[in-house]
């Protein structure tokens, strides 16, 4: 045999792989194999594609919603240590699965999976959900850094994902681009990080920082390498979180996202980021809180007045919730700047009870959109709770428990996390917490104050769902192709409910046309109301997130 082949086989025979246990590997197995069976569905034919692709997507997320509640109890560590799929993780795992089969309901009737094909629309969410388990799961800097990117990479393409929208095209831009220099500032931090301490996995980087074994003898104030990479993770984990200042991309995004991704990013990236955040500063920085946690505590505090200011002057919808979603942010370090069982309980507890809220929020704006061309805006909810009590009342109530109003879960959220900043020191923090829920009221109760108290205002235009050839390539002055149009496209996927002759949506579209719209936003709603009065099983359920980073 040829030395030149001798040799590389004998080398690799005495290379071993990680060993892999299989059996707490399958949450990632089943998002992966679902993602790419999505796909491959999606070259089949119309009826594959609109009514398989959606099935097998909320199967696959169900499938792995049902292995994950099955591991509660037996934590695991898997691929030598990068990955641990313990209490935190599968807490987590659930709130992620849960948005995005919210996201998929909610998507049914858009115009998204019609323009990016439907197949690749649902393949590139569960592949967003895989990149999000693996972040919430990560127990290792590379680990960490390829569940950030796969996280990521896929919300810049749905974002964008109605092309034939200009607002689309420049939410994805906007992500993309802010969110590669956050994605560089966060890679060149953990470079940092190892570099300094000698390791990628957390339990030794935690050793090395209070300065075992590595020679850090006076822990991160002693290295400048280590106090730099630390900054830049701050940063690039604050760029996801939508923590000011580095929120600035977040409203634009929003806004010009298609609604059921924008409810999938408000909710299922938060909860990854924060628990990644989690995971990073209270396991592997935890001897050195006193260095970070005033630095986060001061950023949580701006965090919470620009987000709840910035709020105040929004007329649009989804800008208001992605301002809202900057004070939330600031909000939920709480759990971080404490570095306790108690915060991280606070934390997770409040990540729940935010999915209850924006998915609520999110599902209502999807139905007015769906009927009115204002429906983002707080001027097309005027008179809601007339012609569409079933939207009001979740959207009444959405609004009610994101200002804290005892008998909602905000309440109890927010309640909590107080309770962990004054226990753990920072009751500063908590009176400022306290503060911009004031400040919150005055953007929350307007719209509230526009469902119950306007007459309705009659809509400059049709829905979504009511719109026939108009937001088609084809039409007449639609796009040209080389700004998106697409005649053959357009005839693969005729627009869904059409309009009535004179463009308007018929009367019953306002109660039960969207009936899954409708059942997204009542059970989101009830669950708000429900939880806040008996919060006790989520008490238990975040409790197993506390318990799983050996915090006291």
């Amino acid at each position: 045999m040829n030395i030149s082949l001798t040799l590389p086989l004998a080398a690799a025979g005495h290379l071993h792989g990680p060993h892999i246990y299989w059996g707490d590997f399958m949450p990632f197995l089943i998002l992966a194999g679902g993602a790419t069976l999505v796909l491959l569905l999606g070259l089949l034919g119309r009826a594959a594609r609109v009514f398989l692709v959606p099935a097998v997507t909320v199967a696959t997320l169900v499938a792995t919603i049902v292995d994950v509640i099955l591991r509660f109890g037996h934590p695991g560590s898997i691929i030598s240590g990068a990955l641990s799929v313990d209490g935190l993780a599968i807490v987590l795992d659930l709130i992620i699965c849960t948005a995005g089969i919210a996201a998929v309901v909610l998507s049914l009737r858009g115009r998204a999976p019609v323009s990016a094909g439907r197949g690749e629309y649902h393949s590139l969410l569960l592949f967003s959900v895989l990149g999000m388990a693996i972040l919430v799961s990560a127990t290792d800097l590379v680990t960490l850094f390829v569940g950030f990117e796969l996280l990521s990479i896929p919300l810049y393409v749905l974002c964008a994902s109605e092309f034939r929208r200009e607002g689309s095209l420049e939410s994805g831009l906007k992500y993309l681009v802010i969110g590669s220099v956050g994605s560089a500032t966060l890679v060149y931090g953990l470079a940092l990080v190892y570099g300094a301490t000698g390791s990628t996995f957390f339990g030794p980087i935690a050793a090395a920082v209070a300065g075992h074994g590595h020679g850090l003898a006076h822990g991160l104030l002693g290295d400048p390498m280590l106090l730099t990479g630390l900054a830049l993770v701050m940063v690039g984990f604050a760029f996801k979180a939508s923590v000011a200042p580095f929120h600035q991309w977040t409203p634009d995004v929003y806004e010009g996202a298609p609604t059921p991704v924008t409810a999938f990013m408000a909710t299922a990236t938060k909860a990854a980021a924060l628990g990644v955040m989690l995971r990073f500063f209270d396991v592997a920085m935890i001897d050195v809180k006193g260095t970070w946690a005033p630095a986060f505590a001061v950023i949580a505090a701006i965090t919470i007045i620009v987000g709840n200011v910035g709020a105040l002057n929004q007329s649009g919808l989804k800008r208001m919730l992605g301002y809202s979603s900057v004070a939330q942010a600031g909000y939920m370090l709480a759990g971080v700047v404490v570095a306790t069982k108690l915060g991280v309980n606070a934390t997770v507890l409040y990540l729940i009870f935010y999915l209850m809220m924006n998915l609520a929020a999110f599902a209502v704006i999807v139905g007015v959109q769906n009927v009115r061309s204002d429906g983002d805006e707080i001027t097309g909810l005027s008179g809601l709770g007339a012609r569409s009590p079933w939207l009001a009342w979740p959207m009444s109530i959405a609004m009610l428990a994101l200002a804290g109003i005892p008998g909602t879960v905000g309440f109890i959220g927010k309640f909590q996390l107080i309770h962990a900043l004054v226990n753990g020191g920072y009751t500063w923090l908590g009176i400022v917490l306290v503060v911009g829920s004031m400040i919150s009221l005055g953007y929350y109760l307007r719209v509230v104050a526009a469902i119950w108290m306007r007459s309705e205002v009659p809509a400059p235009g049709p829905g979504i769902a009511a719109t026939s050839s108009a937001w088609r390539g084809t039409a007449p002055g639609g796009l040209a192709p080389i700004a998106g149009g697409s005649p053959e496209a357009d005839a693969l996927d005729p627009p869904p409910a059409p309009a009535d002759p004179d463009g308007a949506p018929s009367s019953a579209a306002g109660r039960f046309a969207f009936p899954e719209v409708t059942l997204v936003a009542v059970v989101f709603g009830a669950a708000c109301i429900g939880f806040g009065i008996f919060p006790q099983p989520l008490f238990d359920l975040a409790a197993h997130a506390g318990r799983a980073l050996g915090l006291s």
